[in-house]
């Protein structure tokens, strides 16, 4: 059981974003997928997602190939986006009965799931409010608690601290990490890189559309080589510098 990513090209109207992606995630790894703005993250996100169509390339999860099984695909993946999305005319508590039956669990089995979830981003009270009652930040725990409700084999989080209070972020940190412990896979894009490091296994950097690298942060900083005393944020600086020269 384990996510390929082998020879993905792909980008929007025939005009390839991305290039020749080769990517593997093992059970019980997180991966982080960073890079610039523009490096084609979202595009492999979308990819993955199945909301793009590759030019070239497959993509496969515990043998199931995205393009040949999208259904049986689409059922071990859960998704935080960067933006939440909601339906507005949905009840809290209906957002979290469409999770379960769109992933087919049974709701008496699952509840005392969703209610650990909600008590942990401090939601349950809120099970009968619309989505225009809750703040930016509290749409995101939405987001969080639906994507945590079935056990996925892949996780894939987008920018996830965005808009989120320190105890969110605590709280989603715990959560990947016992996905990781629970054999789960994850996909991680995010900008914060210091939170990122406290469950992140390994890192692929993304730039101009191609994976420059894969490693630890150690590795990482070697091939760009940044000192051990250098800010992660520092290796933005050099993919800036690498951008400009192209």
């Amino acid at each position: 059981m384990s996510l390929k990513i082998e020879q993905l090209t792909g980008g929007y109207a025939g005009v390839p974003v991305i290039h020749d992606l080769n990517l593997t995630i093992e059970p019980g790894e997180a991966v982080g997928l960073i890079g610039l703005n523009g490096a084609g993250k979202s595009t492999t996100i979308k990819h993955i997602l199945g909301l793009l169509r590759p030019q070239k390339g497959k993509i496969v999860l515990d043998g199931k190939e995205l393009a040949a099984n999208p259904t049986a695909f689409k059922q071990k993946v859960a998704y935080i986006p960067e933006l939440p999305i909601l339906y507005r005319e949905l009840t809290l508590k209906e957002h979290l009965e469409m999770t379960m039956l769109a992933y087919g669990l049974d709701p008496k089995e699952t509840w005392p799931r969703a209610e650990e979830l909600l008590k942990m981003f401090r939601l349950d009270n809120k099970l009968d409010w619309l989505p225009i009652h809750f703040s930016k930040g509290m749409q995101q725990k939405v987001m969080i608690v639906t994507a945590f409700l079935p056990a996925t084999e892949l996780l894939v989080v987008d920018e996830p601290f965005t808009g989120l209070d320190p105890l969110a972020v605590a709280n989603l940190l715990k959560l990947i990490k016992q996905a990781k412990d629970d054999g789960r896979m994850v996909l991680m894009t995010t900008h914060v890189l210091a939170d990122a490091q406290q469950v992140v296994s390994s890192y692929a950097v993304l730039n101009n559309g191609t994976i420059e690298t894969t490693g630890s942060l150690e590795e990482i900083r070697e091939h760009y080589g940044l000192q051990p005393a250098d800010s992660v944020d520092k290796l933005y600086e050099v993919l800036s510098k690498e951008q400009a020269n192209v």
